[in-house]
This record gives C-alpha cells, sequence and structure tokens, in this order.
C-alpha cells in the first residue's frame, strides 16, 4: 500500500464516527507509527470490518512485535492505531501496583501489493531490553518492599499454572514470564514489564476452582503479551524520561514502605495525563479478556471460568461501599459490558467439566495456614473437617498439619502427616512439610532421611530442593550443602534461593570467592545490580580461587557493568538529567 492510499484508507475508517484524528505516514524503511485515540474498540471493529468489504484485509490478533518483511520499499507504510490507559493502586504492604491496559494493532493490505510489517510504536520507543529492564527494577522494589511471599510452594504451583496456560499460544510462550505470588489480604493481580504476573494470595483464596484462577492469569498473561506498559511510554513518547522516572520512582518509593510518596512520585507527572489514560481502560480490559479467554479454553481449562468468576466479584461489587471495592476492580473495571462477553464465549464454548488438580487444593489450604494467629486457624481446619465442610479432606487435613506447624505443636502436626500417609495420600508437598517437621522439632537425622527419600521420589521438587542443604547446613555438612546447591543450579542458573544456600555453605567452609560469587549472583537474579557488582568485584579481590575462576569473576563483572548501564540509559539518567530522574534508594521495609 503506498502511502497516498493509507491516509483515505484510515479516513475512510473513522470519518463515519466522528472522531478527531491525525494521520502521519514515514516514507522511510524503518519502522514508523501512525497513532490516534479512540473511545470504543467496537467502533474500530466496526470501520475496519466495513474496509475489508472493498478489498482491505483486517488482522485482530497480530502479535505486538510484528517483522519486516521481504521486499519493503521506501513506499511502504505500517499503521498501527494505539490505545492506551493506566490505573494505579497501591497495596496494603505499600507496594504501587500499575495495570496499564492494552492497545489493538492492525494491519491493512490493498489487493497485489500487499503491505509490509515494518514494526511497532511501542518498539520503536521502548524495545524489549528496556522492558526487561524495567521489570528487573520493579521485582526488586517489590522484593525490598517485603510484599512478595517467599513461599516455594506457592510460587512453584503459580509458575507451573502459568506454564501450562503458555502452551496455548506457542509465540507468547517464547517470551520470557515470571509468576509469583504477592503476600496482601486484598484481592487483586497485575503484571510489570518483562512478563512479570503477580498474584495476590487472597485472589487465589477468593476463587472457588482452578479455572477461575487461571482465567486471571490469563487475562494477565494477555496484558504481557500485548506489551502494554511498552504501549503507555509509547504513547507518552514526547515525555519519555519523564514517565520512566516517574514510574520507576513510584515503583521504588511503594517499595520502601512510602505509599504517599509512591502516589506522589506517580501523580507528579500530571494528575490530568493519568486520568486521560485511566478513560481507556475498559478498551484495554476487553482485549485482554479476549486474549485470556483463547488462552483459557487452549490450554484445556473450564471456558465458563472467566464469566463466573466475574459475576461473583460483581455480586460481592453491589453488597460493598465505595471504600470496600475489591482493588482488582479498581485497576480492571468490570463492566456489564466485559460480563455479558465473557458469558457470551462460555456459551458458544463446549462445555468441559475441568477437575482442580491436586495443588490447587493444597497451596490454596497452605495459604489459609497463614492466616491469623495459628491457633485460630488450626480451630478453623479443625471445625472444617468436624463439619464436612471441604471440596478436598486431604488437602484440609494437610492445611492443619501446617498450621499446627505455625502453631509449634510438633507432635500434632507429626500425627496429621502420619495419617496422611497411612492413607496412601502422595505428594511432595506433604513430603517437605513432614520434612520441616522433623527439622524444627530437633530431629535432624529422621529429617535428612526423609529428604533424601523424597527426593529421589521427586527430585526437583523446588521446597525439597531449598530444604534439604539447609538442613545440611543446620548440622553444619557444608561440603555437600554446597555440591548439593551447585548441582541444582546447572538446571536453574538463574535461582536466587540456590545461589544464596550455595554463598552460606561455601562461606562456612572459608571459600571467599565462591561466597561472594554466589551471593553477587544471588543479587544479579533479583534485579540488584549494585550490590551484585559490590559482591563480584569482592570475589576478585579474593586469593582462594584458581586462574579458571578468576576468568568466570571477570567475565561476569563485565557482564553487570553492561547490564548496569543499560538501567541507567534505560531511566533517562544521562550527564543532563541525571539529578532529575535520580531514584530513591531501597530502605527495605
Amino acid at each position: 500500500m503506498h502511502a497516498i492510499r493509507v491516509k483515505p484508507f484510515l479516513r475512510d475508517v473513522f470519518a463515519q464516527h466522528g472522531r478527531q484524528f491525525h494521520v502521519v505516514v514515514h516514507q522511510q524503511n524503518l519502522a514508523h507509527f501512525v497513532s490516534t485515540f479512540m473511545t470504543s474498540a467496537e467502533m474500530i471493529r466496526a470501520g475496519a470490518a466495513r474496509a475489508t468489504r472493498d478489498g482491505r484485509c483486517f488482522y485482530p490478533h497480530l502479535h505486538p512485535f510484528t517483522r519486516r518483511k521481504p521486499g519493503l520499499t521506501a513506499r511502504s507504510a505500517k499503521i498501527s492505531l494505539n490505545f492506551r490507559g493506566i490505573s494505579i493502586f497501591v497495596m496494603n504492604k505499600c507496594f504501587l501496583l500499575t495495570s496499564l491496559a492494552t492497545a489493538l494493532l492492525f494491519s491493512a493490505s490493498a489487493g497485489a501489493a500487499p503491505l509490509p510489517d515494518l514494526g511497532e510504536a511501542s518498539a520503536a520507543v521502548v524495545s524489549p531490553q528496556m522492558e526487561q529492564t524495567l521489570g528487573a527494577q520493579s521485582m526488586q522494589s517489590l522484593h525490598a518492599s517485603g510484599a512478595w511471599l517467599d513461599d516455594p510452594e506457592v510460587n512453584a504451583y503459580l509458575e507451573n499454572l502459568g506454564r501450562r496456560l503458555l502452551q496455548g499460544d506457542p509465540e507468547t510462550a517464547r517470551e520470557p514470564f515470571e509468576f509469583f505470588a504477592v503476600a496482601s489480604n486484598e484481592l487483586n493481580a497485575f503484571a510489570l514489564p518483562g512478563g512479570h504476573v503477580g498474584i495476590n494470595t487472597a485472589l487465589i483464596l477468593a476463587t472457588q476452582s482452578e479455572s477461575e484462577l487461571a482465567s486471571v492469569m490469563a487475562h494477565e498473561i494477555s496484558h504481557v503479551s500485548q506489551h502494554h506498559i511498552a504501549r503507555q511510554i509509547a504513547g507518552q513518547a514526547g515525555n519519555q524520561a519523564l514517565s520512566i522516572a516517574a514510574m520507576l520512582g513510584a515503583l521504588i518509593a511503594a517499595g520502601t514502605g512510602n505509599g504517599q510518596a509512591a502516589m506522589a512520585a506517580m501523580t507528579g507527572v500530571s494528575a490530568a495525563q493519568i486520568q486521560s489514560q485511566i478513560n481507556y481502560t475498559r478498551e484495554h480490559e476487553q482485549e485482554a479478556d479476549r486474549i485470556g479467554f483463547q488462552l483459557l479454553t487452549n490450554s484445556g481449562f473450564d471456558p465458563r471460568a472467566m464469566a463466573s468468576f466475574f459475576e461473583r466479584l460483581q455480586q460481592a461489587t453491589r453488597l460493598a461501599d465505595s471504600a470496600s471495592v475489591p482493588p482488582y476492580l479498581r485497576t480492571h473495571p468490570l463492566t456489564h459490558e466485559r460480563i455479558a462477553e465473557a458469558q457470551d464465549r462460555a456459551f458458544a464454548s463446549t462445555y468441559k467439566q475441568v477437575p482442580d488438580s491436586q495443588e490447587y487444593n493444597l497451596v490454596r489450604a497452605l495459604l489459609r495456614s497463614y492466616e491469623g494467629q495459628p491457633q485460630e486457624a488450626v480451630a478453623r481446619f479443625t471445625t472444617d473437617l468436624q463439619e464436612g465442610r471441604y471440596q478436598d479432606r486431604n488437602a484440609v487435613r494437610y492445611g492443619l498439619a501446617a498450621a499446627y506447624l505455625r502453631a509449634q505443636d510438633f507432635a500434632a502436626a507429626e500425627k496429621e502427616l502420619s495419617g496422611l500417609e497411612r492413607d496412601k495420600v502422595h505428594h511432595p508437598m506433604i513430603e517437605a512439610l513432614a520434612g520441616q517437621v522433623l527439622t524444627q522439632s530437633g530431629q535432624d537425622g529422621a529429617a535428612r532421611l526423609r529428604y533424601e527419600a523424597a527426593l529421589k521420589r521427586y527430585p526437583g521438587h523446588l521446597q525439597l530442593v531449598y530444604d534439604y542443604p539447609r538442613l545440611l547446613i543446620k548440622t553444619r555438612d557444608f561440603g555437600p550443602a554446597l555440591q548439593f546447591a551447585e548441582a541444582h543450579l546447572v538446571q536453574r542458573p538463574q535461582d536466587p534461593d540456590l545461589h544464596q544456600i550455595a554463598a552460606e555453605a561455601a562461606a562456612a567452609q572459608g571459600l571467599n570467592q565462591k561466597s561472594h560469587f554466589h551471593q553477587g549472583e544471588y543479587y544479579a537474579a533479583i534485579g540488584n545490580t549494585r550490590s551484585a557488582l559490590e559482591q563480584f568485584e569482592l570475589a576478585l579481590k579474593s586469593a582462594d580461587g584458581d586462574q579458571r575462576d578468576q576468568l568466570i569473576v571477570e567475565s561476569r563483572l563485565d557482564a553487570l557493568r553492561a547490564r548496569q548501564k543499560e538501567e541507567q540509559q534505560t531511566r533517562g539518567m544521562s550527564a543532563k538529567h541525571a539529578e532529575k530522574f535520580s531514584l530513591p534508594a531501597f530502605t527495605g521495609r
């Protein structure tokens, strides 16, 4: 399509709606774009559908980073219509969540002159590498805030569930993703740059089926796959550095425990600017619903789950005042249209009854064991068992054992776990809990035997992989602990927990270079590049490593220095603006 034909095409699509828009077509080989702002995705679909009748093609689900095709000429052009929006919410853990909504990407072609893909507006402003850097910095804030739930059982389950959903779209599965839990009693879920998807523990407990939880995660995956934060920044390309600095400043301020400072940092950009973006959230959510539903059904989950969860949220909202509306509904506005569309999709799909996995029930029981005081948790589980209030009795028994462990009633916990074993209820989460009970009750020998037997049966279960070397360190078997951790780092080279375990075991043996190396890798894995560099510099100064170790340390130092430079560039910290865009230091909780 030649440039002279692009503008009439756009005007033909949108003129009937009476919306003002601006068309810019760059006749160059590089990726450029046309931006316009609309208030209804349905308007776009209607206009584009009319355009298809005279021979032009409409692609509603193009991948956000489209590819330049052979035969690109100076007179070819790419059109992308970007819709952007942002909503913000400060959780009770004082971590600011930015739920940045979706965008629609269109490509048009005419007859024998197909329109090549030249790239995407967001890619031109925010590269994939920049997204990764922004995500790493945001995750560093989250770790520092203490909001990130340090529970391998819960996080491993969410990671596995997320990977199962990604199988529903091989193209999206090629992008980097991380799924994790946030310790919060407020119902919410969110996506961060670079594929980081957080699910509040309260939301996990609010779901009534694994398919409902999967529907929420599929929705957030869709936010990531559409690169919404990149698109939001691209929409403010003229003020890019300020947008990025304000966003990261707010995230980090919230991560240090200052929620008011976080809000001020974000709203300091422009209250009107933020409000103008909030106005587009409905379309973004509808797009994420549509793509998320495809992920949900393609992955084998119940197609009714998204609609049923929406309906329950709406019912809860009717009974709540404005102050008690779930945060999920503030960051993900739930309209009658969204509910109706979800119901229509479910009705049009083939009914499929999907049973919940054992992991889903066990994880929910584990999270319930963390609620309230230990004795209160024990009483809740005991009552549930006595009155038959459960869907999975064995999961409730597991939760009761976990609550007994919290209450340090080791004998009662052992008794409950022995009953599960006697009934031939086997699962690695049960084995890991049994090992923890033995360890905390001082039965180190029995705990070691239990862990070793469990690892033979479940060699890759993370809670076992973490707990066993920690037991070895406790019993001063530092050599085997280091050997075990390093062996598993071959399969999980960026696992922060394994690096921290290895660092502790190495330090106990006086292996200073190895200890600093692993501690540096720990900091690098959680996004703290500055602390990682400090540890690797200490490792370089240590004289207890061989020449090969020295070369490895030097190589990692070079890589981390390059990463630090990229992070500084991402933050817009040039010499001219360094002071203006400097970010708050981390202070923890």
